[in-house]
């Protein structure tokens, strides 16, 4: 028989292991207001903090004080276009490392190179599903990435 007294009562515990996600701070810029509604719901349910922007321009007057831990861009938008306000971070000391991710309707090899070259991690082809863009969200968030 076991002396209850000699054996820690952390022995006992039964704590599950943890399968929270640690919630972000997400943008998304994009030009469609569908697009931007759709990640923002999709983000939401999945615990996150999310800032909207419509395109580069707004991204860049907004993501000072936002400071997200991980960004998705729409390719095609007007005024500045993604690859433009990607680059344009990359010089950013204070947001060169926040991970970015493409939403593109080109999922061409050509597109997914200028996007790495503009200094993306990776692409989202759109339409996407809730599991995908939360699955990229664990992949490279700041736990994941």
């Amino acid at each position: 028989m076991i002396d209850d007294e000699t054996v820690p009562a952390s022995a006992f515990a039964t704590t599950a292991p943890s399968l929270a996600v640690t919630p972000l701070r997400v943008m998304v810029i994009d030009d469609s207001h569908t697009i931007r509604r759709s990640a923002e719901i999709f983000l939401h349910q999945g615990g996150h903090e999310v800032l909207l922007a419509e395109d580069g321009f707004d991204a860049l007057a907004l993501i000072d004080e936002f400071e997200p831990a991980l960004i998705f861009c729409d390719i095609l938008m007007p005024r500045l276009d993604g690859y433009q306000t990607c680059a344009l971070l990359r010089r950013n000391p204070r947001f060169a490392q926040v991970p970015l991710v493409m939403l593109t309707s080109k999922d061409g090899l050509f597109d997914r190179a200028r996007a790495r070259l503009a200094g993306a991690q990776d692409h989202l082809t759109k339409p996407f599903t809730k599991d995908q863009l939360l699955h990229a969200v664990a992949r490279y968030g700041p736990a994941g990435g």
